[in-house]
């Protein structure tokens, strides 16, 4: 999982700071959604992928719960993997840079001039996540990861899918390869599923609160933010 990752950092510096993407670093849908929309205004997918997906999640899910669909793309089976990518990193650069917000600029910036080790955790596929997190000079980056044969999508999600308890088992990978002290890290999420992220770390801030999350975040005394 690390074997790209940077260099050790030196022990004064050994702070992590964990990264959220949908509705932390950028605000609004998850960009997973607009992708999809893109690809049906392409017509790369229709009515039999959304078909798919539905059955999908009408077998799999629990009561209010998408769950499944984090956990397989049904919409993406049998797509050539170089041409989605593509039109992935077209939408990055067209429709998602533009949202990032300002405040999640100055503090990765803040992060990088204290020499913090930085991760954006995410789970979202990786296809969309990884051209964001060039665009931040960000090398650290763990998106779901799609399963390929052939050069061609499955719809299948390799685990662990780093959303909920995936993200926190990331963020303990992180820290036990780089000897971080979670106890002087950051971590910024939106929602429940960065519940697992933002308790192992000293430092959590809830950014765009939804689906409780300001609740959550005021029983726990943790600071909310709002990044538009």
């Amino acid at each position: 999982m690390l074997a790209s990752a940077p260099a050790p950092l030196p022990l004064t510096q050994r702070v992590g700071a964990f990264f959220d993407m949908d509705n932390t670093l950028i605000p609004g849908p998850s960009i997973e959604i607009g992708f999809f929309r893109s690809l049906w205004e392409e017509g790369l997918v229709g009515w039999p992928e959304i078909w798919m997906s539905v059955r999908h999640a009408l077998r799999h899910m629990p009561p209010l719960s998408l769950g499944s669909l984090r956990r397989h793309k049904p919409y993406l089976l049998g797509q050539v993997v170089s041409h989605i990518e593509q039109r992935a990193q077209e939408y990055v650069d067209v429709c998602v840079w533009p949202r990032i917000a300002a405040q999640a600029l100055d503090r990765l910036d803040h992060h990088k001039n204290a020499g913090h080790l930085i991760a954006i955790i995410s789970g979202s596929p990786e296809c969309l996540v990884k051209p964001v997190a060039e665009k931040l000079g960000v090398s650290l980056v763990f998106g779901a990861k799609l399963d390929i044969q052939s050069n061609l999508y499955t719809g299948r999600v390799r685990a662990p899918l780093p959303y909920g308890e995936g993200k926190g088992r990331y963020i303990e990978r992180l820290a036990t390869h780089y000897e971080l002290d979670l106890s002087r890290s950051y971590a910024y999420g939106d929602s429940p599923g960065d519940l697992q992220a933002l308790q192992l770390v000293g430092y959590p801030f809830v950014v765009n609160p939804i689906r409780g999350m300001a609740r959550i975040a005021h029983h726990h005394g943790w600071p909310v933010a709002q990044w538009a």
